[in-house]
């Protein structure tokens, strides 16, 4: 399988490419640190270093191999263009046809705002799309300054040629040509949001907590095949189902779908809805039952105008609560593509992030979010329910690491059930340990254990929904429902088995005993 590299010049030796793009990569230092600052000459540097960086297959590459459907999750990897039909087209010829073939693409096109941009520049100033007339000619000018669009002129539309053969292009050689719009093809013309989204790759943990740029939706794809118990499923159909929301570092339409591309539906919650639900990161059920969604669902569908601007939401957008987008996107005031320059608790509580809270590094992020919910709330309330919501989370990280040591101690001494007789090996390269992440996606014989998979779902699915139902402010998500409710079940099955394991360990050493 290729390694797209697209953006180094071709027709250059190698060091000669790989000195440009170094040039290009340096140019890039001061957009990565300020990320709503960039200039035209950015792009080059920021597609450059977005390929170089991107994991591919990552480093367990040789346990698994892409399945056909994995060339839509991954297009910077794994597609290529289709057999037929063979010829060169313009747009033109694309719409024709299209509108026979898949006329549900076309129809979504016609009524974007890539279609229709002679219509955004009639726009008025009581418009609430009006600031898109503005964004538009900011990206003609970068296109122009880039020699992509001539001098003086205009997109006429942004048509299926632009996105998949090349913005500016006016034909593609459909069976070799052929692209699937990647981060770096929409960042051609949205520089800004490419550059803010990647951003998200510089944050550094300061005790080393996680690695580098995770978690984040700019690592997404990286932290998915370099999951062990992933890359070693002989599942694979089953394994892509990870990759159909581990794809946000791979393309854009995660969120605003294509081929109508609207950012109104991209900050609306359902929108995160499909990728942020379920057993392990339950947001979007946490917030429809805060009264932050509630609000949004009895009144906010209806008043709230989601064709503004993130940054004129409570004003010129009429919201009266919160939304996923006006919490995750804002960072002291200023709405960006960065959404971890608040992140604290990250994907799931450890001793490694409870231990450290009091460091400059989380205080300064609690103090963002207590400005950020200081919109609508007191600073004294914001703070008070963030001080209550660290000591619940710790509370209940306590309970499970009590859990994790029992567990642990079991294997250590080969106690687990059939440990010693019918424990066969997670495959490769996974590697067996007590209460693992692989253990919700392998069983084999008596691995995982039910003492083992019972400390797997406590840590990955419950003391997750409990941190969340705190920090989504949902009463049931962190006492009855879910959360603690759900911890103190698991953690009373864990003492059950703990104490029946060894009692009868005990049993049998003595009728050893007694049988000698």
């Amino acid at each position: 399988m290729k390694m797209c590299l697209a953006g180094c010049p071709v027709g250059l030796d190698h060091n000669t490419r790989f000195n440009t793009m170094i040039t290009r990569i340096a140019g890039l230092l001061f957009v990565i640190t300020s990320a709503s600052v960039y200039a035209a000459s950015d792009y080059e540097a920021l597609k450059d270093k977005y390929y170089a960086d991107h994991p591919g297959k990552g480093k367990y590459a040789d346990f698994w191999e892409p399945i056909p459907i994995e060339k839509y999750w991954n297009p910077v990897s794994f597609y290529e263009p289709p057999d037929t039909p063979v010829g060169t087209f313009n747009a033109e010829e694309c719409i024709a046809c299209h509108q026979t073939t898949s006329p549900g693409w076309v129809h979504a096109w016609k009524g974007s705002t890539h279609a229709n941009l002679d219509h955004i520049r009639e726009l008025g100033h009581d418009d609430p799309r009006f600031y898109k007339k503005a964004k538009l000619e900011e990206i003609e000018k970068e296109l122009q300054s880039r020699g992509v669009l001539a001098e003086g002129k205009r997109l006429e539309s942004v048509s299926c040629i632009d996105c998949h053969g090349g913005v500016g292009k006016t034909t593609v050689q459909h069976e070799t040509e052929l692209k699937m719009p990647d981060r770096a093809m929409c960042g051609a013309c949205h520089v800004q949001e490419f550059a803010e989204a990647e951003s998200e790759k510089e944050q550094k943990w300061p005790q080393g907590q996680w690695p580098d740029g995770h978690p984040s939706h700019a690592m997404d794809w990286k932290a998915n095949v370099e999951t062990a118990i992933w890359a070693g499923m002989s599942q694979r159909e089953v394994a892509q189902g990870c990759d159909m929301c581990h794809y946000q570092q791979n393309k854009c339409d995660g969120c605003h779908t294509r081929h109508t591309f609207s950012a109104a539906e991209a900050r609306k919650p359902e929108a995160c809805a499909t990728c942020h639900n379920g057993v392990d990161h339950n947001e979007f059920e946490n917030y429809m039952l805060s009264k932050h969604g509630v609000i949004y669902e009895t009144t906010g569908k209806d008043k709230w105008n989601f064709e503004v601007p993130l940054k004129d939401h409570l004003v010129a957008g009429n919201y009266t609560a919160p939304t996923c987008a006006t919490c995750h996107f804002e960072y002291k005031g200023e709405y960006s593509h960065n959404l971890v320059r608040k992140v604290r608790w990250a994907f799931n509580p450890t001793p490694e992030i409870a231990e450290n809270l009091d460091h400059p590094w989380f205080e300064e992020r609690k103090d963002a979010w207590v400005a950020s919910c200081a919109q609508c709330h007191s600073q004294s309330f914001a703070r008070t329910w963030l001080d209550t919501a660290d000591k619940g989370i710790i509370q209940g990280l306590d309970v499970e690491q009590e859990a994790k040591q029992i567990v642990k101690k079991l294997y250590d001494d080969g106690l687990l059930v059939g440990q010693k007789t019918n424990r066969p090996a997670p495959p490769e390269p996974a590697k067996d340990a007590p209460g693992d992440f692989f253990g919700l996606f392998f069983a084999q014989g008596n691995n995982p254990s039910f003492v083992d998979r019972t400390h797997a779902e406590m840590w990955e699915h419950d003391l997750i929904k409990h941190y969340k139902g705190l920090m989504h402010v949902n009463p049931g998500g962190f006492t009855y429902s879910e959360g603690w409710a759900r911890l103190m079940r698991r953690y009373t099955e864990i003492q059950d088995q703990n104490t029946q394991i060894r009692e009868m360990a005990e049993l049998k050493k003595k009728v050893e005993e007694l049988s000698k």
